[in-house]
Order: structure tokens, then sequence, then C-alpha cells
């Protein structure tokens, strides 16, 4: 058996997570649409994983490689959703159904600056109040927190839009240079 050769088994680890990352975020940005980017990451993923397959079999006795190369594809599984997570890229639809009356979710999704749009319905129980709307994904805990301080029983749902046009949609308030102490700029 030959010498391990510690730095390369690292750099196939890292490379690994860096192919296994772009590919996750490649794939997000296909679903997204995103026709420049996604080829773009591609290239870049291809290229990362062509070197490190290519010392894996150059090194082929090199069984910590190997280890390195399979942890690095879990690594970067666990990294690109990661930094997905952290970009919150995308526009997702909140659906709220409500047995009560919904007047002060409604007013304070409103007073906050969302769009919103409520109906009546009849659900399983009888009738519910169907509140929707439309929120940059990186605003959705913000907006299910109200919705939990409204109406902590509502049933909710939020599904990925992949594109909107025609509404009215959230204007987050200018930074207060004061916001480190609760004060909140103006609209």
């Amino acid at each position: 058996m030959s010498e391990i050769n510690w730095l390369l088994t690292l750099l196939i680890f890292l490379s690994r997570i860096l192919d296994v990352s772009l590919g996750t975020l490649r794939i997000i940005f296909i679903g997204k649409g995103k026709r420049l980017l996604a080829p773009l990451l591609g290239f870049i993923e291809v290229f990362v994983w062509i070197v490190v397959v290519s010392q894996i079999i150059k090194n082929v006795s090199n069984l910590v490689g190997y280890l390195a190369y399979a942890a690095g594809f879990a690594a970067g599984n666990f990294v690109g959703m990661w930094i997905e997570d952290r970009l919150a890229l995308g526009t997702m639809m909140v659906r709220v159904i409500v047995f009560k009356e919904p007047g002060a979710l409604v007013k304070v999704l409103k007073e906050e600056g969302y769009g919103v749009t409520a109906f009546d319905a009849e659900g399983t129980s009888g009738p519910v109040k169907v509140i929707y709307t439309v929120v940059q994904r990186k605003e959705l805990g913000d907006v299910v927190a109200l919705i939990q301080k409204n109406h902590p029983h509502a049933f909710y749902t939020v599904e990925e839009v992949r594109q909107v046009s025609e509404g009215v949609f959230h204007r987050p308030l200018p930074h207060s240079p004061f916001r480190f102490i609760g004060l909140k700029g103006k609209r």
C-alpha cells in the first residue's frame, strides 16, 4: 500500500464539496429559470469533478482518497443546501385557512405592506376564510410569525411561485440607523 498524500486527500475532499455545492445550486437555479447562471455553474461543477476524478484514478491505491471523495460529496450536499437557504431566492405563495374572522390577520399583513387577498370558502367542518399573500422567500419567516401570532391555530400552506406580476408586493421598511434598538424606518 502506498503512502497517503494528505494534501491531495484534503484537496479531493474540498474540491468535492465545491463541485457538489455548485451542482445543488445549479439544479435550484434551473428550477427558477436562471438560464445564464445554471449553465455557468454546470461548467465549473463538471470541470472541478473531472479534475478530482482524474486525481482519484491516478492514485487508485489511496483508499483514504475514496473516502474523502465520498465524504466531500455528502458535505457538498449539506453546504449547497445551506448556501441556498441563506440566499433565500424566490417567491412564495402563502395560503392561510382560518375558521374565525381573519380581520386582525388581514389588517396586520396589510399594515406590514404585504398584498392580501381574502375570501369566504367552505371547508370540511363548515365555512372558512381563505387568505392569500405572495412574498419573497426571505420574508417567509416574518409572515409565518404574523400568522401564528394572530391566528395560532390557522392552517397554512406555502408553495413556490415561479413567476408573478401585477400585484401588491411587499416593500421592506428602509433600514433605520437605530434598528438595533427596535426602531423601524418609515414607509
